[in-house]
C-alpha cells in the first residue's frame, strides 16, 4: 500500500450529519470522547480510511484478531441531529507535517461529499493541576462565542497540534463551521473523566440530555 485508501462498508442515508472526530492524543481525551459518543448514538460503522501514514503494527482486539491501523468512520441516525463520528487507533506521527495534512484533506473531503457542513473536534489539552473544563476553539467569532455561553472557556494558548488542530484550519479554508472542544486533562493516563466531560458538554450545548452512569 503507497497510498491513503478509503473503504466504504455502507451507504448511510443522513441528514445534514454532524461530523465529529476524536482521535488518540493527549490524555486520550478526543478517542474516549468519541467512543462514549458513538455507544450514546448506537453509531454503526460504515467507512475505513487506510494510510501509509499511520505505524508500523497492527492492533489487537480482545478476540485475539489483528487489523492495521486505521480511521473508523460510524453513522448515527438521530432526532435532533444526524453524525458522522470518526475515531481510530493512532495518529501519524507528529513529525511527518504532510501525512497529517494529506490525512486531514481526504478525511474533509470525504465528510463533504456525506453532506456534512459542521465539523467538531475533540481532544485534551495539558493542565498541571485537576480540574473540569473544556475548552473551544472555533473557525468564527460567532461560534466562539455561542459555545462559551453555554458553559465552555475560550481557548486562547496558541496552537492546536494534529488532526484535532488541522481539521479546523481545513474547514475554515473550504467554508465550512468548525469548532474544537479540548478537556483539561494532566494527560498521565487515559483520562476517562475528560473524555467524558468534552462528550457531556458537546451532547448538551447540541440540546442532548446524558446521564452520569453512561
Amino acid at each position: 500500500m503507497d497510498k491513503s485508501y478509503l473503504r466504504q462498508i455502507l451507504n448511510p442515508v443522513l441528514k445534514d450529519p454532524i461530523f465529529v472526530q476524536g482521535l488518540p492524543g493527549f490524555g486520550n481525551v478526543g478517542k474516549i470522547a468519541a467512543h462514549l459518543l458513538i455507544k450514546f448514538c448506537g453509531a454503526k460503522p460504515f467507512a475505513e480510511l487506510y494510510s501509509p501514514s499511520f505505524p508500523d503494527y497492527v492492533s489487537v482486539n480482545s478476540k485475539g484478531i489483528c487489523h492495521l491501523p486505521r480511521y473508523e468512520f460510524y453513522a448515527a441516525p438521530m432526532d435532533k441531529n444526524d453524525f458522522i463520528i470518526m475515531t481510530g487507533d493512532a495518529q501519524p506521527s507528529f513529525e511527518d507535517v504532510i501525512a497529517h495534512y494529506k490525512l486531514c484533506s481526504e478525511t474533509l473531503e470525504f465528510v463533504e461529499k456525506q453532506g456534512c457542513s459542521l465539523i467538531v473536534t475533540m481532544g485534551g489539552v495539558p493542565i498541571t493541576e485537576e480540574k473540569t473544563q473544556v475548552y473551544v476553539a472555533a473557525t468564527s467569532t460567532r461560534l466562539a462565542l455561542e459555545f462559551m455561553e453555554k458553559g465552555a472557556v475560550i481557548y486562547s494558548k496558541g496552537r492546536i497540534a494534529g488532526a484535532t488542530g488541522l481539521m479546523l484550519g481545513f474547514a475554515k479554508e473550504h467554508n465550512l463551521e468548525g469548532i474544537c472542544l479540548l478537556g483539561a486533562t494532566t494527560g498521565f493516563r487515559a483520562d476517562r473523566g475528560a473524555g467524558f466531560s468534552v462528550f457531556k458538554f458537546l451532547m448538551k450545548a447540541l440540546g442532548n440530555e446524558v446521564k452520569e452512569g453512561l
